[in-house]
């Protein structure tokens, strides 16, 4: 039976060091600022939002949202990040996607100062992850990554196989495995003998958004399975990638969901507002 990797406990140590942390920047007269724009009225947004929101409040970062009506233009969205750019006391800047379609995402990304790009996703970002040579990371890889590390399982040398090519996961959690001597393979819709490949992996990570889609028959005796998948059943449960009962006796260590990967993504938006608070 897998070890379950909670993602709950691995976030609450992050979060306890980076409260001591921020405190001894006060004491420095530095107080990290994260900004958040959400345009629009989505729920899972707002929700998400206020997650962030509350999330700052624990570890003593300086929030603050701004709220902006769906029908705001282009031009406008895009002073407002400029403003926060020029701000000092704004080391982090986050806009809540998704955005409404006559607003152009990348534009958004384009337009956030590298050095305050807390979601890394500005292309020099992008670009400095594949090279290696980055300040931040892309907030859900980096989560995952602490999760292995808190397996303690040595990375180098192991196959490891990611479900899914987004940009926000599949892509830079492929570059982060090379990083530390993995040997990558990326899957995605066109991949012919998917089950036979995911089988001999040592870590499997599965970002492909369709519950259940890993079974046991695609999972190597003790392997990690880090299951990013957010998705409802037939029933609205929430539920993963991974088919979970039958994943779990096979696997080594596994992510559940809820309490996975879901936590630690906030928490490294936390950190790397840290990070930007200290180079600005």
């Amino acid at each position: 039976m897998a070890v379950r990797i909670s993602g709950k406990e691995v976030s609450e140590k992050i979060r306890r060091q980076l409260k001591s942390e921020v405190v001894n920047m006060r004491s420095l007269g530095i107080i990290p600022g994260l900004a958040v724009i959400i345009v629009g009225d989505d729920p899972a947004s707002k929700v998400y939002v206020r997650n962030k929101e509350l999330a700052c409040q624990e570890v003593g970062i300086r929030s603050e949202i701004h709220r902006l009506p769906a029908h705001i233009t282009q031009e406008q969205l895009n002073h407002l990040i400029g403003q926060l750019n020029g701000r000092e006391d704004v080391h982090g800047i986050l806009v809540q996607m998704p955005l409404p379609p006559h607003l152009d995402e990348l534009e958004v990304i384009n337009n956030i100062h590298p050095d305050k790009d807390v979601d890394a996703f500005h292309p020099i970002n992008v670009g400095k992850i594949m090279i290696g040579d980055y300040r931040f990371l892309p907030c859900t890889p980096a989560g995952i990554m602490e999760l292995i590390h808190h397996t303690k399982v040595e990375i180098a040398g192991k196959n490891c196989v990611v479900i899914g090519r987004s940009n926000i996961v599949g892509k830079p959690m492929s570059m982060l495995m090379l990083h530390e001597n993995a040997t990558v393979t990326i899957c995605h819709s066109k991949t012919r003998d998917l089950a036979k490949i995911c089988s001999r992996a040592d870590i499997l990570i599965a970002a492909v958004g369709k519950a259940g889609f890993v079974t046991a028959d695609m999972v190597k005796p003790g392997a990690i399975v880090i299951d990013v998948g957010m998705n409802r059943d037939g029933e609205g449960k929430l539920c993963g990638d991974v088919d979970f009962p039958s994943v779990e006796p096979v696997a080594g260590y596994i992510t559940p969901v809820p309490g996975g990967v879901g936590p630690m993504t906030i928490t490294m938006l936390l950190k790397n507002t840290v990070t930007a608070a200290k180079n600005l």
